[in-house]
């Protein structure tokens, strides 16, 4: 029995959801998002209660209940609330700075990196070293956040790199000189 797709949701005042054959419309004050449903699933909408159901205890329709469930509760949250990630640029002459196509870092190579603008997705820069990512569809803050980190992540050894804000770098420890040397 699926827990999370049991689970009703609640949708709050100033959000309206349109369930058409396979697809759900959610929007509210930040904006809309479709979200298409899998094949077994259904969506039922009672007042401002929405519950999904599924046919049978599949273990393919009780992964994709949960997961339905999950991606409609997801796009009710962002468009009112919005997600957001933050990035940190750790190392000596590391930087960030605005660009008429996106961001501009300095992540140690010979040039600097541009990385363009995503639509529906916001980049704040805080200082120098820090990158605020927002927008309403949690999937794409995610793998944009995850995009930018990918262009230098954090080595074991100094720490130096792009990290996420509460990110932990275990470090290693480097070569020691020999003894007898």
């Amino acid at each position: 029995m699926s827990r999370v797709g049991n689970k009703p949701i609640t949708v709050p005042q100033g959000v309206t959801v349109i369930i058409t054959d396979r697809e759900v419309k959610v929007t509210g004050p930040k904006g809309s998002l479709d979200i298409n449903i899998p094949r077994p699933i259904t969506v039922k909408q009672e007042d401002l209660v929405l519950s999904f159901s599924r046919p049978n205890d599949e273990p393919a329709n009780r992964a994709l209940h949960g997961l339905a469930r999950n991606l409609v509760n997801n796009a009710v949250i962002g468009v009112v609330e919005g997600f957001e990630k933050k990035l940190q640029l750790v190392g000596t002459g590391y930087r960030v700075a605005t660009h008429p196509d996106g961001i501009t870092l300095s992540l140690g190579f010979s040039h600097p990196v541009i990385f363009k603008k995503t639509p529906g997705i916001d980049l704040k820069i805080e200082g120098n070293d820090k990158i605020t990512i927002t927008g309403i569809d949690k999937h794409l803050v995610g793998q944009v956040a995850a995009n930018i980190r990918s262009l230098r992540p954090p080595e074991p050894y100094k720490g130096k790199g792009v990290r996420y804000q509460d990110e932990v770098v275990r470090r290693k420890a480097g070569k020691t000189a020999k003894a007898g040397a």
